[in-house]
């Protein structure tokens, strides 16, 4: 079993930037490829990153390229989104997510744990 609870979502202005941590319980966090996604209001979740158990491969979402950057500290069993040039649109509940076994289902939504989400709110 795997416990994630994100931090450091808020409200910032459209072009700030954000860093949202995602705490993982468990010896194992090693084992698991580490994905984000988010929600937006009466949008469906949808996939924004994903980063496989070294960190050496990382996937995004072609709308985030460029602005979104995942990463790992496996020592500190955290996963980590830095959100640069915010944007109104980047306005959504973002969900880290576990997955023991290829990054790829990442991508594909295929993931076995959740965290409970940490809402991100981009003024214009």
């Amino acid at each position: 079993q795997v416990r994630l609870v994100e931090s450091g979502g808020g409200l910032v202005q459209a072009g700030g930037s954000l860093r949202l941590s995602c705490a993982a319980s468990g010896r194992t966090f090693s084992t698991y490829a580490m994905g984000w996604f988010r929600q937006a209001p009466g949008k469906e979740r949808e996939f924004v990153a994903a980063i496989n158990q070294s960190g050496f491969s990382t996937y995004y979402a072609n709308s985030v390229k460029g602005r979104f950057t995942i990463s790992r500290d496996n020592a500190k069993n955290t996963v980590y989104l830095q959100i640069n040039n915010l944007k109104p649109e980047d306005t959504a509940v973002y969900y880290c997510a576990a997955k023991s076994g290829p990054t790829r289902t990442v991508v594909a939504g295929d993931v076995d744990y959740w965290g409970q989400g940490t809402q991100v709110t981009v003024s214009s």
